[in-house]
């Protein structure tokens, strides 16, 4: 829902105008947007607006600060451009809630000229549904650790200068000799299928087995990576040479190919049977696209690594997803779910004592996720699972 006023009485004008069973937008992207539109027109497009944001309601300040994110994200998305500097138009917007809501109060100053607008959308819940993340430790070294997988009583290990795989019995490990120089933010990712694995790194793709005895090939290839999707099946996205991101040719596991914008990380999540795609963009932006990769949504305030789960509970399945911040500050990884096209957090954050440098699926209900500690300098490699109350 989007209503205008005028005047001072910010407080009246949410009991007259917002009554507790009044229509709301289904997510709070549509919300923001219509708010964003509401902000321009009275703007003008392209005018500098500075934004100013106070939060009453009971949302945490990690979930208040997608809302401001997602906003001022929609006002550069429409033209505007939010600075402090000379701006034509003072906004004050408050986050609010009642029962079946939350509300954003924006209080718009151009010159002597003074609007008020309320926009609202429906509070969204998965009932009975109690999610925590676990963290285990796997594995520390002082070597960069790019993906790390266990397949029976294998633990295989990628790093920039070798592989490693090793049991009870011993360690065996081959060197990466690569025909390009490796890029500066270089990334990797295992695979591993019964009893075969892949490596996959930029310009490089390596083919392994465990048994009878282990073997692997390595040769200098630009193939796809193979990404699983839980159950959509795999993806195969592109590496682009040189980069630490995917160029955005995408198949999916029945052969159809997309292009969409460059990306760093795509994980699947559903929504009472409903599958949904997310794509950390490398923009800045994720973007929701559903079952044919055409745009469904969009998230604010998430980092550029996101794995999904297979865990079953609330009604669907979950993203894990770091936060957006400052590259080398300590990180934390929440899980979410896809409600209404837009990000319904599920979890608590799980600090962690350093910057995630990677994060992939383990497949079930767990994901990999490779920290350099703070204190340290290591990397390390924790599983982190999903656990769930009814």
């Amino acid at each position: 829902m989007i209503a205008g006023v005028k005047g001072s009485a910010v407080s009246s004008a949410l009991l007259i105008l917002l009554p507790w069973n009044a229509w709301a937008a289904d997510d709070m992207a549509g919300a923001v947007r219509e708010l964003a539109r509401k902000t321009i027109a009275f703007a003008g497009r392209g005018e500098p607006v500075t934004v100013s944001w106070r939060n009453v309601s009971t949302m945490s300040p990690g979930d208040s600060g997608q809302v401001q994110a997602a906003f001022e994200g929609a006002l550069r998305e429409a033209g505007s451009r939010v600075s402090e500097i000379a701006p034509i138009l003072e906004a004050r917007v408050t986050l609010s809630a009642n029962a079946s809501q939350f509300l954003l109060v924006e209080e718009a100053r151009k010159g002597e000229e003074r609007q008020v607008w309320i926009a609202s959308w429906k509070r969204t819940a998965i009932a009975g549904t109690t999610i925590s993340l676990q963290k285990k430790l796997l594995l520390e070294q002082d070597e960069q650790i790019l993906d790390a997988a266990t397949a029976g009583e294998w633990t295989l290990v990628l790093s920039p200068s070798r592989i490693v795989w090793r049991n009870g019995s011993g360690e065996h490990s081959v060197p990466l000799v690569s025909t390009r120089p490796w890029p500066r933010d270089l990334r990797g990712h295992l695979r591993i299928n019964g009893g075969a694995f892949k490596a996959y790194l930029p310009g490089l793709t390596c083919t392994g087995a465990l048994e009878p005895s282990p073997s692997i090939e390595c040769r200098p290839s630009d193939e796809p990576w193979t990404l699983d999707m839980g159950s959509r099946g795999v993806l195969l996205a592109n590496f682009a040479a040189g980069r630490n991101y995917f160029d955005g040719r995408v198949t999916t596991g029945n052969g159809g190919r997309k292009a969409l914008a460059p990306f760093y990380a795509v994980a699947t999540a559903e929504e009472n049977g409903r599958a949904y795609f997310a794509v950390a963009m490398v923009d800045g932006r994720t973007q929701i696209l559903d079952v044919a990769l055409s745009p469904s949504g969009s998230i604010a305030g998430w980092g550029s690594d996101l794995a999904g789960t297979e865990a079953r509970c609330g009604g669907g399945s979950q993203i894990l997803t770091t936060r957006a911040g400052e590259a080398g500050e300590p990180d934390a990884v929440r899980a979410y779910g896809i409600v209404n096209r837009t990000a319904a957090p599920l979890s608590p954050a799980l600090e962690l004592p350093g910057p995630v440098t990677a994060l992939w699926s383990l497949g079930g209900n767990a994901v990999l996720a490779v920290v350099r500690d703070a204190v340290s300098g290591k990397y390390q490699a924790y599983s982190i699972t999903v656990d769930w109350g009814e």
